[in-house]
């Protein structure tokens, strides 16, 4: 694909069938660098990408990287914040990596982030959280807290469904709703649409059974507020359970449907109430497993869970289509543009989602590789800034010092 922004390296496209992907030895995967600190830690996390893949293969594998244009740079590039061809790179390429972007006051978007997600339908916004050894966390036991978040990508509040108050249309749709609902709405506010489907509530909640079947995890927990919006949360949580006694009997069970002792043989499906969950991960963490959430409550409970195991810095992300493959992995963390060049800021979140992608290409070995690296550099001490600040004894390194260090570690 030759544009006049993209230059496509020397390597083999990743396929996708069936939401199947089959990567290839020199897979070529797009990145998006980003704004603010991105070209920092994006620098940082390439070098242990790169070496990690080394070390594992010995040459026999490579990633070919190719940029692609978003943000501040494609906006100074091309005038626009995100091309189209950006986009369709992502949907010929089908793996993508990116750092943070900051999206333009009165650019035309609601969110770059969610306005990818959007049109690629990335409908699962997949987050592990866990916690590493060595890492600082104001709970007493971070360690407890080991937690895979499925969030609904496309709908909810984020869809972007709003009209202004005072607007022509919010006053047509508040007299709509007058005269057919009997809704007395105040003709001083904001009106906001919340849909909630079937369809992709069941696909979000079908990935996360699905996962949590193939890395051998005990429940899948729907967190919802369906005790007080019952048509929209409400019916997320009921067609969760549905489907889990429709397409998946023979391998998980609700947990209202079990008499007596829990199956050991089967994965356990329950739900809980959204506020009572931020709740229960501070107290009783280590009662939940992979989570099953609409976009706004996973938005809260992502980062409520970074908090409690080192922050957001910390955390990794990724927005999936699994019935097309297509896959973007990002740092979910913001631009901190005060920072940007100044090689400071920890990588980790990027570092973190890329391990997320090697799984999602089958190289597990290069993830596994990373994870021991970065875990045995954080218990050494040997942190950024954001962590030094936290803990005695820390050994102070830049971001790009803070890379080297995890590349020699790689293989301890």
């Amino acid at each position: 694909m030759a544009t006049s922004t993209i230059r496509v390296p020397e390597g083999e496209r990743i396929q996708a069938q069936d939401g199947v992907i089959t990567t290839p030895d020199q897979p070529i995967i797009g990145f998006i660098e980003g704004d603010g600190t991105g070209p920092d830690i994006w620098r940082a996390s390439k070098h242990i990408f790169d070496e990690a893949v080394e070390h594992c293969y010995g040459g026999k594998r490579r990633i070919a990287w190719m940029e692609l244009l978003a943000g501040e740079k494609a906006n100074e590039t091309c005038g626009s914040y995100l091309p189209e061809e950006t986009l369709q790179a992502i949907r010929d390429y089908v793996v993508a990596i990116k750092g943070p972007l900051t999206t333009p006051v009165g650019g035309g978007f609601r969110s770059l982030n969610v306005t990818m997600r959007q049109e690629l339908d990335l409908f699962a916004c997949v987050r592990p959280v866990r916690h590493f050894e060595g890492v600082p966390s104001p709970v007493l036991h971070p360690e407890y807290v080991d937690m895979v978040i499925f969030r609904e990508n496309t709908e909810d509040v984020y869809a972007g469904m709003e009209l202004k108050k005072g607007s022509e249309a919010a006053i047509k749709l508040r007299d709509f709703c007058e005269k057919e609902y009997g809704w007395k709405i105040r003709p001083d506010a904001g009106i906001g649409v919340k849909p909630i489907s079937k369809a992709n509530s069941k696909r979000l909640i079908r990935a996360a059974l699905h996962f949590a079947l193939k890395h051998k995890r005990k429940s899948v927990t729907i967190v919802h507020k369906g005790n007080i919006m019952k048509h929209t949360e409400g019916a997320f949580r009921r067609w969760g359970y549905q489907m889990v006694r429709e397409e998946f009997a023979d391998v998980a069970v609700v947990a209202d449907d079990i008499d007596g002792d829990l199956p050991a043989d089967k994965l356990i499906v329950k739900d809980t109430i959204a506020d009572n969950f931020l709740q229960q991960i501070l107290t009783r963490p280590r009662e939940f497993d992979v989570v099953a959430t609409m976009n706004l409550n996973g938005d809260y409970i992502s980062d409520a869970l970074a908090a409690q195991v080192g922050g957001i810095g910390i955390a990794p992300g990724a927005n999936i289509n699994y019935e097309t493959g297509i896959a973007v992995f990002e740092a979910t963390h913001g631009t901190a543009p005060k920072y940007a060049g100044k090689d400071k800021v920890n990588p980790s979140s990027v570092v973190l989602s890329g391990v997320m992608m090697f799984d999602h290409l089958g190289w597990n070995e290069v993830s596994e590789a990373i994870i021991k690296a970065i875990t045995k550099t954080y218990q050494s001490k040997t942190v950024t800034y954001d962590f030094a600040r936290l803990m005695d004894g820390a050994n102070l390194v830049k971001c790009s010092e803070f890379a080297q260090a995890v590349v020699a570690n790689l293989g301890g």
